[in-house]
């Protein structure tokens, strides 16, 4: 697997703080023995250095992952001046999703935020968190990472995967965009529809009606541009971003998934932070999900009324919800199995709190 430049220079900067730190240890004994015997709050981080955690993502500064989402946790843990803080690396500085959660299971990348289908390259349950309508919105996502019926998929996820799960948002429903209106199930039948490249997605495209197309995100406008799909799928926020409406004629409100940010850290890295510590990360990434969700609501909005008065794209709001979610649901009870309908299960429970 090609490692990317930045994160190449990303992990000869930790192994020089890494062969640092040995020295100073072997020549000071003394000091290491005075930690050591030091009697903090926590497994780790009760030493008088600043720890740093480095935080990934792949939004640019623009989208409310980023500003509305790692800023503030950023933000939050300054402020509360535990010794600690958190480095910002987005817009995929540090690779793509599947490089980046492989770096967090190895402890080269401390923090990540993305998508619950690219996790689930190394905990396949999780994956079932972007399931389509699987959540009725992102109230219902929150109340579930929330709730105690997350707590085995959360366990699951860091006893197996090594992976620790700070929190969750919904960064805005997914829907259609196409040069026809798509209103039912039967209307996506002869399109070819881009969905991303995970076993997730594709299963939702099977389960909504949909014939797949596999194009990367970066690639998705020049696809459409010159045909080679006939349209895709995405929340508001990145089709607004993709500027999708310069070669797709009508959007279509399906709202068929609620497009999931997990918040994760390397386990071993989380065991390393003292008490203290790890209550303010987790109040940080707290805030940040109330934040994400009210930025996405005011984004979304805005955005729509901006298309609707400039007639930039048509916004068909007439789709037939209750057939795209019944077809979908007959079609993963059948075909989920084990785990992964366990999950579902519980998150379709947690739909009325």
């Amino acid at each position: 697997m090609k490692i990317p430049e930045r994160q190449r220079l990303h992990r000869s900067r930790r192994r020089s703080r890494r062969l640092s730190l040995l020295a100073a240890t072997a020549i000071t004994p003394l000091l290491v023995l005075t930690a050591c015997g030091d009697d903090g709050d926590g497994a780790g981080g009760g030493g008088g250095d600043e720890v740093e955690i480095q935080l990934a993502h792949s939004y640019t500064d623009q989208q409310p992952q980023a500003r509305c989402g790692a800023q503030v946790i950023a933000d939050e843990v300054e402020k509360a001046d535990v010794g600690m803080k958190v480095e910002i690396f987005g817009n995929s500085q540090l690779g793509g999703d599947a490089d980046r959660i492989a770096s967090v299971v190895s402890g080269d990348i401390d923090m990540d935020i993305q998508g619950a289908s690219a996790l689930g390259a190394v905990y396949e349950p999780v994956s079932v968190v972007d399931a389509a309508y699987a959540f009725d919105d992102a109230a219902h996502m929150k109340r579930f990472f929330d709730s105690d019926a997350s707590k085995q998929l959360v366990e699951g996820f860091e006893t197996d995967a090594g992976v620790h799960t700070l929190g969750a948002w919904s960064a805005g429903m997914r829907h259609f965009t196409a040069n026809k209106a798509i209103r039912t199930p039967a209307d996506l039948q002869g399109l070819r529809m881009r969905f991303p490249n995970s076993p997730q997605f594709l299963m939702n495209a099977k389960a909504l009606g949909a014939s797949a197309t596999e194009v990367a995100y970066e690639e998705l406008f020049l696809a459409l541009q010159q045909g080679t799909v006939d349209g895709q799928e995405n929340p508001i926020t990145n089709i607004k971003a993709l500027n999708l409406p310069e070669v797709q004629d009508y959007i279509s409100l399906s709202s068929h998934q609620a497009n999931s940010n997990l918040v994760v850290m390397g386990a071993a890295k989380w065991k390393e932070l003292n008490a203290e510590q790890q209550q303010a990360l987790t109040a940080a990434v707290a805030k940040a999900v109330d934040q994400v969700t009210s930025c996405v609501a005011e984004d979304e909005e805005k955005t729509l009324a901006d298309w609707k008065s400039s007639k930039a794209i048509n916004v068909v709001e007439d789709v037939d919800v209750a057939a795209f979610r019944t077809k979908a649901e007959t079609y993963l009870r059948a075909n989920l199995k084990g785990e992964q309908l366990a999950v579902y299960d519980a998150i379709r429970q947690a739909a009325t709190g």
